[in-house]
Parts: C-alpha cells; structure tokens; sequence
C-alpha cells in the first residue's frame, strides 16, 4: 500500500489548500441543522446579542476541535497504514449515515446566565454541545486523513463559523430559509464520496 498517497504528502501547499478546503467544506455541511446551529439559533432569540455569541462559538469550536484534531492524530499514530484507510472510510461512511438523521436542540445545554454573561454562557454551552457530534467527530476523522492538524482545525473552526455567524446575526429568519432535508442529503453525500476517496487513494496504484 502506498502510504503517502493515502495520507497525502507533509509540506505541500497544495495539500495544505486541500486539507483547508476539504474540512471547511465538511464541517460547513454538517453544521447546518446540525444541533449546535440550533443552540446558535435559540442563543441569537434569547439574548439578541450577536457579537458575543459568535465570539463565544468561536473559542469553544477552536478548543474542542483542536482536542479533537489530536486525537484523530493519535489514531493516525497508532493504527497500523494498512488499516487506517479502512477504518477512515468506515467512519465517514457513518457520518454519513449520522448526517440524515435531523438533530433536535437539548436545551439543558444553554443552562442559566444569571450569574454568567452572554459569551461565557455560549462559550460553555457550545462548547459541551459539541462534545460526541457529528462535526466533532467528523473533525477527528479528518485530522486522522491529513497531516496538517492546523489545517483541519482551522478548516473545521471556518465551517463552523461559515454557519453560524449568520444563524446568530439573522436570528430565526436563518432556519426558515435554509431547505435543511437537501442540505443534510448533500453533506451525507459528501461524506461518503469521501469515504470511497480515501479507499481509492489507499490502494496500490
């Protein structure tokens, strides 16, 4: 197996361009109706304070996907190069699977905010949202395919963004116009033409 064409070559900006691409693309498609929008959504109603929910998100999303994105390393690390490409697959093929089932909000995590403000309160309840979904998941998976852990986490933290500032600027108006089913059809698409991708690039060519 050839292993560098399976986990693509350190160093290069082309690939560096990719990783970016491919995980902001990923992340940005998962997001949308994913259950952390719809924690941004109810934040925006709730508070009507754009500016510190979206700082909020933003610094829970950078500390949960670099922990994230080190773990998908880890695995990178430990599991042998003949299996790497099959379990990646396997895992894409699942979020896939994951990413057609429509996420419903729990709101326990948005907890009270009499004594916390409004970004330490997004902060906190992002941040544990987060923990065990889909795009957090998908962000180990991709920092396991790719060398750059950088590149993953900033890709993965752009998609998230990509989704959420407007959720958290346009408020409820962003749900109603934004046909969640085709969305969630194409990212389950994406994630399993990218789980056949890394199959083909991990066989002897």
């Amino acid at each position: 197996m050839n292993t560098r064409s399976a986990l693509g070559h350190p160093h290069s900006g082309i690939n560096l361009l990719e990783t970016l691409l491919v995980s902001t693309a990923v992340v940005a498609l998962g997001e949308i109706g994913d259950k952390t929008q719809l924690l941004t959504l109810m934040l925006a109603v709730r508070f009507r304070k754009p500016w510190p929910i979206v700082a909020g998100i933003l610094v829970a999303t950078l500390a949960n996907h670099t922990i994230a994105g080190v773990i998908g390393n880890w695995v990178r690390a430990v599991v042998p190069p003949g299996v790497l490409p099959w379990l990646l697959a396997l895992s894409f093929f699942a979020v896939a699977a994951w990413v057609l089932k429509p996420d419903r909000l729990e709101q326990d995590n948005v907890g009270q905010s009499s004594r916390l403000g409004v970004f330490a309160v997004t902060m906190v309840a992002f941040f544990l949202a987060e923990m065990g979904d889909k795009t957090q998941i998908a962000t180990v998976v991709l920092a396991a395919r790719f060398d750059s852990l950088a590149a993953v986490v900033v890709g993965t933290t752009l998609g998230m963004m990509i989704v959420n500032i407007p959720t958290a600027f346009a408020g409820h108006l962003a749900a109603d116009r934004v046909p969640l089913k085709s969305v969630r059809i194409v990212a389950a698409a994406l994630f399993a033409a990218l789980g056949v991708w890394v199959l083909i690039a991990g066989t002897p060519g």
